[in-house]
């Protein structure tokens, strides 16, 4: 009985240190405070200028891992099974738009007008079964056009003016090409900006080059203590727009990405020194910051192939925790609440805190298929992510703005606090989520 009282003042003290700082017995543990100094100096780092956006493809993003790798090492995390370093290298092919053609009921269509997103080059007129689309005034841009980004469909999308900054946008970010796995010749989206009466005859050309590209994502590990073969994941993407891939404002072209997901890659670093700290995790931990994120989630797909899926327990993927929910201070979102009881055991171990989580209150924004924990949930991994951005209102949100001043750090390590105390029954092999059902290949 005392030994029972003692555990349970335990673990009540770790909840009231973890999530305020204060002195308990804890740290015979090991030091488990996640500070707001090493948060900041984290964040800072991977969003400074000398990261250049941290582009894929890019110095700054080599920068980026190398000083990921350094922190992992630091941390004393271990490589993931067949790889002698932090780095989980492939490649790619980006398809890089030479030229771009297109007519309308016999009008050509002016260079700012259209692009393409494409693996390879492709010719086809209206005669050739494309879908046409047309995105219209007050519809949701963002949702139409990642439904065809991310898949693989032959299409002519016909965007209404209304949308064009949404249209400039993409196009600066899509200027230097698509990716692909393979030359990819299912995926010939074709985008056009304007109002067309009909579109009964039209015809596109669209040519391009296709070079292979290195990518990587940094990953480490934890071996578990007592169930090795199952798997507990920690993810965040650490790339962003790089230069240029945000609207230039007051002659600032890069796209430092503070929120979007240097806070997210923090909190991954973050619990990864935590957990090593403390010691005795019964299921194996995998921390991985993700590559290229914003041009199609490429990072996360690869990994997803490395892992088993069946043998992965839970992911944890943290995007943009960099400022106050909708829900108030100590509060975050779970995207795909409903879909597992993932939430609810969160929730439970953080029972005698002020921190909650929420359901995604963005349901429109389909978040749930739109950051990393997406090929693991359609795998069925309880994969999701964890957030606390007002994405509807975000005015920094893939912008040049979206630097370090406009963070609040205790907010961030409020919420890095919290993962670490509510993942602790999953990590210790007590609690198993409950599996996500499977999508169709």
């Amino acid at each position: 009985m005392i030994k029972k009282l003692i555990t349970g003042s335990f673990l009540s003290a770790c909840s009231i240190f973890l999530l305020t700082s204060c002195k308990t017995p804890a740290a015979l543990n090991g030091d488990m405070a996640v500070l707001p100094g090493d948060v900041s100096r984290i964040i800072q780092t991977l969003a400074a200028d000398d990261m250049e956006g941290r582009g894929s493809f890019t110095p700054g993003i080599d920068k980026a891992a190398k000083f990921i790798e350094g922190e992992f090492k630091a941390a004393g995390l271990q490589p993931l099974k067949g790889l002698t370093g932090f780095r989980q290298s492939f490649e790619v092919i980006q398809s890089v738009p030479v030229s771009t053609t297109v007519t309308i009921n016999g009008e050509a269509i002016g260079a700012n007008g259209t692009f393409a997103i494409a693996g390879d080059s492709f010719k086809w007129d209206n005669t050739a079964g494309a879908e046409v689309v047309v995105i219209k005034p007050g519809e949701n841009f963002r949702k139409v056009f990642y439904e065809y980004y991310r898949g693989n469909k032959k299409a002519l999308i016909l965007v209404d003016p209304s949308f064009a900054p949404n249209f400039k946008q993409i196009k600066e970010r899509l200027a230097a090409g698509s990716v692909s796995f393979t030359t990819d010749k299912a995926k010939q989206v074709v985008m056009v900006l304007g109002k067309f009466a009909n579109t009964s005859k039209y015809s596109v050309s669209y040519e391009a080059k296709t070079p292979a590209k290195p990518l990587f994502n940094v990953a480490g590990m934890i071996p578990g203590k007592t169930k090795p073969d199952e798997y507990v994941i920690f993810s965040g993407h650490y790339d962003h727009l790089g230069i240029g891939g945000a609207t230039t404002v007051a002659g600032d072209s890069i796209a430092n990405g503070a929120d979007d997901d240097a806070s997210g890659t923090t909190a991954v670093i973050s619990l990864a020194k935590y957990y090593k700290k403390l010691g005795n995790n019964a299921r194996t931990l995998i921390f991985v910051a993700f590559t290229a994120e914003e041009i199609g989630g490429y990072g996360s797909q690869y990994f997803s192939k490395q892992v088993d899926p069946d043998k992965t327990v839970a992911m944890f993927n943290i995007e943009m925790i960099g400022k106050a929910s909708k829900f108030g201070k100590n509060s975050a979102f779970i995207t795909g609440y409903d879909k597992s009881d993932f939430g609810t055991i969160l929730q439970s171990n953080l029972k005698g805190t002020e921190f909650t989580f929420h359901p995604d209150p963005y349901p429109d924004q389909n978040l749930f298929y739109r950051s990393d924990n997406a090929t693991l949930a359609r795998l069925g991994v309880p994969a999701h992510t964890i957030s606390t951005d007002e994405i509807d209102i975000d005015k920094f949100y893939h912008t040049v703005d979206d630097e370090f001043s406009t963070l609040d750090v205790n907010n961030i390590t409020a919420t890095i606090r919290a993962i670490a105390l509510s993942s602790r029954s999953i990590v210790s092999g007590k609690d198993t989520p409950k599996r996500i059902p499977k999508l169709a290949e």
